[in-house]
């Protein structure tokens, strides 16, 4: 018969032991932990051993964005298609007088899944300056404008300036006959988006 006595620890071999490790996992907290995980280096070893090369800043994970991916747009899908006739009426002289200059603010919501279309009336020749931004996400546009017809047809022609997918744009516009301009907005989102329009120039706005 076998005797399997294990030894024993003492009291001041555990507190002797509990010291050494609370010793050695403050050592590894601020040499290792804090210059990684919180960009913190207090004796300057995060740098000397390289841990503080692990840091992510987790302001700038957030500020990446994920790449959006959209269809090509091209020529072909600017404007009207070939059957629909530019009406005589853009051959008609600009005024002698454009509308007056002014300045506003419009915010337009656009639904998700849903688009809508934002213009207003410039005469021929008259001139336009602009910006929009969203409150969130891209949107799809067509920047375009209808010539001004007494008896328009059902399927109205209408010019288009700019095809884009964009949450920001910017720019001056000159109008090139009398009608109706601005842009139609799709949103292909899942959530509604606002769109914010800043217009200074020569216009009027739709009542």
């Amino acid at each position: 018969m076998s005797n399997n006595d294990q030894p024993v620890m003492g009291k001041k071999q555990l507190i002797k032991s509990f010291i050494i490790a609370m010793f050695i996992g403050g050592f590894v907290l601020i040499t290792a932990v804090l210059p990684a995980e919180f960009n913190m280096d207090p004796l300057g070893t995060g740098k000397l051993l390289g841990f503080s090369k692990l840091y992510v800043d987790n302001s700038e994970k957030k500020a990446v964005q994920p790449i959006l991916k959209f269809n090509k747009l091209t020529i072909k899908q600017l404007g009207s298609p070939k059957s629909i006739k530019k009406p005589i009426e853009a051959n008609n002289p600009p005024p002698e007088n454009q509308y007056s200059e002014r300045e506003d603010v419009v915010k337009v919501t656009i639904p998700a899944g849903k688009g809508i279309e934002y213009k207003v009336k410039i005469l021929k020749y008259g001139s336009v300056k602009y910006d929009w931004i969203t409150d969130d996400g891209v949107v799809y546009l067509d920047f375009h404008g209808e010539v001004k017809q007494e008896n328009p047809p059902k399927e109205v022609f209408y010019e288009s300036y700019t095809l884009a997918n964009s949450n920001n744009m910017a720019g001056t516009f000159t109008a090139p006959f009398e009608g109706k301009h601005g842009w139609y907005f799709k949103n292909k989102n899942k959530e509604d988006i606002v769109i914010t329009i800043k217009l200074k120039g020569q216009y009027q706005l739709f009542k």
